[in-house]
């Protein structure tokens, strides 16, 4: 997908600007280093049968968040994937394994997607600033910026999602107002350029749904069977719309507790 012929139907992403500098996102952005990324790093142009597409990854992510979506869009016809994060070290994941980073964020070249995802790592993301300075680098340029699950609070962190409809995880979801956001109840919104993705699973859905954007939908359909995509899960308890309430109420209040201070933090440096 070439970046001088953006997808029609998707409006420019321009980060917020920051007034706080609690976390300073107007610090500038990473550059790609001349000597090591090479002339394609910084090339306007490329192969327009190539999709780049850039996974984000950060301490404590949910390897699902990431995993899933990876799955589906390393199929997509033309797809070039790289795997960004701040040092080549391997990346710890929520769950006891760790990932290993294709590229640093100083030495990624343009993406035309972008996926982050989330975990309570996702918290502690989205007051680093570096990584924050990465993600409104390549909003500037990508075609898509998405997110899964938590992931949706580093765009907010970035000025994304300000004016945007967005989801997230279930427990978390109100909290997205803190940067602006109109939280949606729907496993996948696309809002222009931004397309979010709710908790964890959710995340394979979102990649299929883009994997048709970018590919067409015989494609992505030609993916879904090859991953033998076809959830028949032995419970109906995955949505918060048909759990308990109380317990639904009990886990927003300590996601809240968890992670309030952070969101608030973060959102201070990109709204008024």
């Amino acid at each position: 997908m070439s970046t001088d012929q953006p997808n029609p139907r998707v409006r420019p992403v321009h980060p917020v600007d920051a007034d706080v500098v609690d976390v300073p996102v107007d610090v500038p952005a990473p550059t790609p280093d001349s000597d090591t990324a090479g002339d394609s790093a910084t090339e306007p142009d490329h192969d327009p049968t190539e999709v780049r597409i850039a996974f984000l990854l950060f301490p404590d992510l949910t390897q699902l968040d990431f995993t899933g979506p990876a799955q589906v869009l390393s199929r997509v016809p033309g797809a070039r994937v790289e795997y960004v994060a701040a040092t080549l070290d391997p990346v710890p994941t929520d769950c006891g394994f760790a990932l290993v980073p294709t590229t640093t964020i100083a030495d990624a070249g343009p993406a035309d997607v972008l996926v982050v995802p989330g975990g309570d790592g996702a918290f502690d993301a989205m007051l680093d600033p570096e990584l924050i300075g990465f993600v409104r680098r390549e909003a500037e340029r990508a075609t898509w910026v998405t997110s899964v699950c938590t992931g949706a609070f580093v765009l907010g962190a970035a000025g994304l999602l300000a004016g945007k409809r967005a989801t997230t995880h279930w427990a978390s979801k109100p909290m997205l107002e803190a940067f602006g956001a109109q939280p949606v109840d729907e496993r996948i919104v696309d809002d222009g350029a931004v397309v979010t993705a709710a908790g964890v699973s959710a995340g394979i859905d979102m990649a299929l749904w883009l994997a048709a954007e970018l590919a067409g939908r015989a494609s992505a359909e030609a993916i879904q069977l090859q991953i033998e995509y076809d959830p028949q899960p032995p419970f109906d308890a995955g949505s918060a719309e048909r759990a308990d309430a109380v317990v639904v109420a009990r886990a927003r209040a300590a996601a809240e507790a968890a992670r309030g201070d952070r969101v608030t933090r973060a959102a201070a440096a990109v709204l008024p």
